[in-house]
Formats: C-alpha cells, structure tokens, sequence
C-alpha cells in the first residue's frame, strides 16, 4: 500500500536500480530508472519482451521534458493541454536516455501519468521512470496489483497497490517527431478529435506497414498483443443464432450485457454498454475468460468513434494470429 513507508522503500529501490510494479490510471506498469540501461534491461527480461519493443519514460513534471526529450510547440500544446493523464509523446530523444529504452532509435515515447500515487512515488524517486505494462510480454494487460502478482510474482519483488486502474487500456501514442504531421499510433483514452482540437489539425491515425523483427518507434504496434491464451475471434457483430449452433465449451464477449442469450460462456464489457466501463474491464474479462478454460472466445468490436477506437484496436490485436 502506499503508505509514506513504503513509498520511502520503494524510492530507495528504484534509485538502487530495481524494479516496481506500479500502478497508473491506464493499466500497471513495471517502473525501473529510465537513466540506467542495466535497470531496464531487468524489466525486459523481467517481462520476456524483446528488444525491438521501447519503453515509455515517465516523468513528474513538465519540467523534466527537456531533460528527456526534444519537445515542439505541439507537443508542448498537448501537454500541456492532456498531461498529467493518458496521452504518451513520441520525440526526438536527448543523449541521456540510453539505447535500451528506445530500442536503439533516436526517439523516445514520454508521458506524464495521473494516478496520485504512482506520482507521489516519481517526485520521491527524483528520476523518470520507464514502465511497459506489467505482465508477461504480449499476454493481456494488468489492472489490479493482483494481475501483476499472478504474472510476474516469481520476477520481481515489489508491487505497488494502487486499486483498480480507472481507465483500463494503455494511454493514446501520438507520433510528434515531425509536428507538421502528428500520427496517432496507438489509440487511447484521449481520442483524435480532441488532439486535433488542440493541433488545430488533421491527425493521421494508424501506422505505416513496418517490419515488426525491426524496432519499434513505440510500444503498442506489434500486430499480436493484449492476447489472451484462449484463441480468440473477432466479429463485427455476434448475432444469437451464432451462440446456440456452437459448443458451450466456446466462451462469447459483448460490449453490453445481450439480453437474448444467457449462460457461463456469456461475458460482457459494461451493462449498459458504456464505453468507458467497457474499457475499464477489458482486460479483466479476457482473464476471467482464460480462468473459465474455454476452448476458443468470440470477441464483438465496439460502435462508434473515439473511445471505441481504442477498445477495438485491443480486440483486434487480441485476436491476431501470431
């Protein structure tokens, strides 16, 4: 928990070159020195994540920008407009950030989390954290310090328990290191029409065809990710017919509570179809569907724009064949 104490020990860990789990509004993170190579490499092998994925660095205060990065006025204008919350930066990086972070690019992802405590514990640590999510390489994303525990307990020694992540996906990855055409890459929390409403611009979203054995100029891109162990299908609308012709050993998600059909393989995101709560469970139904033993789980994609953007960039990466 995160009492003064233990916020105290776990500063003292990271400034040793530890690592942490540590909990922030979009899913927990395994935080270690982002200025010390051998500190993240132990949260790669900790992870088994390969070498082409990056990091992302984060970092208390606006100030610590320069320190890290080469900012633009439009990165400036999104920070200042969005940070702290869940919105990461990809720019030019300064010298000091080492090559393990940025897969060995020129570049480094930046962002400024929300979440109080793992706030308090950057501004007693004095140093910016890098952090991927705290699970296993690929598998699903932790939002509860009991996902971390179940995944990494035997690889590392501290969790930080800051409850339930509030938002429950990975935060909006825009691509700034030419500022004249910002690229989201990743979609999140914070959506394309309110990054265009600052930029008073048209943002590209998605990312070119790249070859995903080369690195990566951000995490979040490899086409298998966010996957369950159950093989997973993905369908623009799963209709009840569907359901009643398949085996029960075959589990099935929807973004709001279906009121046709019933039983232990029917799985939804939020009751009345929120967006908001669908992403906040995402992740924790896939697990729950994992726990349940099920030979295979069908996945619906979510309607609309801008948060729907995100929860269906997961399902689709969740659902990709390897």
């Amino acid at each position: 928990r995160g009492t003064p104490r233990n916020l105290a020990r776990l500063a003292r860990a990271l400034q040793a070159g530890e690592v942490v789990g540590v909990p922030t509004e979009t899913v927990y993170g395994l935080a270690g020195n982002a200025l010390d190579a051998a500190a993240c490499r132990r949260i790669f092998r900790a992870k088994g994540r390969p070498a082409n994925d990056p990091l992302i660095v984060h970092i208390h205060s606006l100030r610590q920008l320069p320190e890290v990065a080469q900012p633009n006025e439009a990165a400036l204008a999104l920070a200042q407009a969005f940070w702290p919350g869940p919105l990461t930066l990809v720019l030019p990086k300064q010298p000091i950030i080492p090559d393990v972070v940025s897969s060995g690019l020129p570049t480094v992802a930046v962002r400024m989390p929300s979440h109080p405590l793992f706030r308090r514990l950057l501004k007693q640590t004095a140093l910016p954290l890098a952090a991927p999510s705290a699970n296993p390489f690929g598998y699903v994303s932790p939002t509860s310090a009991a996902h971390v525990v179940a995944g990494l307990g035997t690889k590392i020694r501290h969790v930080l328990d800051g409850g339930p992540c509030r938002i429950g996906v990975e935060s909006t990855i825009v691509d700034l290191r030419d500022p004249r055409r910002p690229r989201i890459l990743r979609p999140g929390a914070i959506t394309r029409a309110q990054i265009e409403g600052v930029l008073r611009r048209r943002v590209a979203a998605g990312k070119s065809r790249s070859d995903e054995h080369r690195a990566q100029v951000s995490p979040g891109l490899l086409t298998r990710h966010y996957s369950p162990r159950t093989p997973a299908v993905l369908h623009e609308e799963i209709r009840p017919a569907a359901i009643q012709r398949a085996p029960k050993s075959e589990a099935w998600v929807f973004i709001t509570r279906p009121t046709d059909v019933r039983g232990k393989n029917i799985f939804w995101l939020d009751p009345r179809g929120d967006l908001r709560g669908a992403a906040r469970r995402l992740f924790h139904v896939l697990r729950e569907v994992d726990a349940g033993g099920f030979t295979r789980v069908h996945l619906e994609r979510a309607r609309g724009d801008g948060l729907a953007e995100a929860i269906n960039d997961r399902l689709q990466r969740a659902a990709a064949r390897a």
